[in-house]
């Protein structure tokens, strides 16, 4: 089990009430708005005036419970007898974060029950105080694995890790097989885990612009005072080692800062798991302390906050061959511009010009802000990918990075709520508009060209089943790469991924997204 248990008679008081009501709060919107608890969080947090110490709870507290909510819901269910359903929405969020503070964190069964109780009075819930107190005591009275046996008792195979570690089947189910098509089926609970963990910063030096001093400072500067302020705060406060990355954005979603990626206070834990010890991206950087947007390099944008998983799919592509003077570039779904920025670094050392296009105007306005260090070798334009080798300019491209929109199921630990919106439904949809954008880019590959298929889903119809299928369609003028070779000739160090044609990522071995790699060049 990776949550902690219970520790009762702990010495530390509760969490003042504005922390919990800014986790519920943010709990609400994710549910009933399908907000962003990443994008909201850091804004009710400054709206509220938290202190660094009650951030760090209501982060932990906000991104815990929604991870592990399936699972709450199985033992309140078992608590209260009634089905989560029948439980009026906003009490049934109170609960969950009550059953976080008391399976999860380091806080004291007394407080844990006593501010639930109050939370529920606070949000409006005063009718169900008693109801919501005599659940949280029912679960006080066992530790998590207790709870563990009681509600996987009877369960097997995939519905049993479903419930333990709080995903939907169909996502466990889907994760199994991916893991099986590399022969690494028990691995899964690992996976599984890994997904439940917070992430830790990373960040990409961009080639050409970040310096030595940058790269070093970022690597070995010693923590602030108000750094150390945080991280101690998280600990006393959550009981965990570290402030998480929680509230980094991943590569495809809007930051906080379209350039930078300004984010709230992050930390690496110490000692760090053998997956997270060093980069394995040869741009990327690891280790870092405190808040990132205080590192020199990172405040002027020479350093960005990027996943490694993200930065190998755009070095695969960049670094696959040598680059040729002239050579014509297309990012084809940029938003919000972490891998065009990187691409754009690696175009402009090699005389090539990169065309990044992005089908939201808002999106695209992060991707200029992103690509704003560049110069005029680098252009931002708007429209539908699946125009190109129909928009009648005749236009080709030597290098096309194709980051397709996905199911996100390889970003779960940094996308706490996409594995509880995404359905089998919206796979099949995604897989739809996967197969056009493939079949565009086709079109507008140059003889000798190279194309980079990348998700950061390791579902099997949004992975191998699209490479089969297109080279299906188009093997007369496609042959594939042995992107796993190109994959570990870039990385750092072993990047643990199978041999073949393809090169999928893994959470759990090496630190990444589960992000997913296939290279194709056009023959003749």
């Amino acid at each position: 089990m990776s949550q902690p248990t219970n520790t009762r008679g702990a010495r530390r008081g509760p969490r003042p009430a504005n922390a919990r009501r800014v986790a519920f709060d943010v709990l609400r919107a994710v549910q009933v708005d399908d907000a962003y608890a990443n994008l909201l969080l850091p804004t009710r947090i400054r709206r509220a005036g938290l202190t660094a110490r009650d951030a760090a709870f209501a982060t932990e507290l906000t991104y815990g419970s929604i991870r592990m909510l399936g699972r709450y819901d199985v033992i309140i269910a078992l608590a209260s007898g009634r089905r989560p359903e029948n439980i009026e929405a906003d009490v049934l969020d109170v609960m969950r974060l009550g059953a976080h503070q008391l399976l999860a964190m380091r806080t004291p069964t007394h407080a844990a029950v006593d501010a639930t109780v109050e939370l529920a009075r606070e949000v409006g819930a005063r009718r169900a105080t008693g109801f919501v107190n005599a659940v949280m005591r029912k679960i006080a009275a066992r530790t998590d694995d207790e709870w563990d046996a009681q509600i996987t008792e009877g369960r097997g195979g995939d519905a049993l890790l479903a419930t333990r570690w709080s995903h939907p089947v169909w996502v466990v189910s889907a994760l199994r097989d991916a893991l099986a098509a590399e022969r690494s089926r028990d691995e899964l609970a690992a996976l599984l885990a890994a997904d439940n963990a917070a992430p830790r910063v990373q960040l990409a030096a961009l080639p050409g612009l970040a310096t030595d001093e940058d790269i070093a400072t970022a690597t070995t500067r010693t923590v602030l005072d108000e750094d150390a302020d945080d991280d101690a705060a998280f600990a006393d406060a959550t009981g965990a080692a570290d402030v998480p990355a929680a509230l980094v954005p991943a590569d495809d979603e809007p930051e906080a800062d379209g350039a930078t990626g300004t984010v709230p206070p992050v930390r690496t834990a110490d000692p760090v798991p053998a997956a997270d010890a060093l980069p394995v991206s040869p741009v990327g950087i690891r280790g870092i302390s405190g808040d990132p947007a205080r590192v020199p390099g990172v405040a002027a944008g020479r350093l960005r906050v990027q996943d490694e998983g993200s930065q190998l799919a755009a070095l695969a592509l960049s670094r696959s061959s040598a680059v040729r003077e002239g050579e014509r570039w297309l990012d084809m779904c940029a938003g919000p511009g972490g891998k065009a920025a990187l691409l754009a670094a690696e175009a402009q050392q090699g005389g090539a010009t990169l065309v990044a296009n992005e089908l939201v105007p808002a999106r695209a306005g992060l991707v200029r802000n992103a690509l704003g260090v560049f110069g005029d070798h680098v252009r931002v334009v708007e429209g539908d990918a699946r125009r190109y080798g129909r928009d009648g300019t005749g236009m080709t491209f030597d290098r096309i990075l194709l980051d397709a929109p996905c199911t996100g199921l390889g970003a779960l630990r940094r996308r706490p709520e996409a594995r509880w919106r995404k359905t089998p439904e919206d796979v099949q949809e995604l897989a739809a508009l996967q197969t056009e954008l493939l079949d565009a880019a086709v079109r507008v590959l140059a003889p000798g060209g190279t194309l980079a298929y990348v998700t950061c889903s390791p579902h099997l119809a949004e992975t191998r089943g699209q490479v089969d299928a297109l080279m299906g369609r188009h093997g007369g003028v496609l042959e594939q790469l042995d992107t796993a070779t190109i994959v570990r000739g870039v990385a750092a160090r072993d990047p643990e991924i199978a041999d073949g044609a393809t090169a999928q990522l893994w959470p759990h071995r090496v630190g990444t997204d589960a992000m997913f790699i296939a290279l194709f060049r056009r023959v003749g």
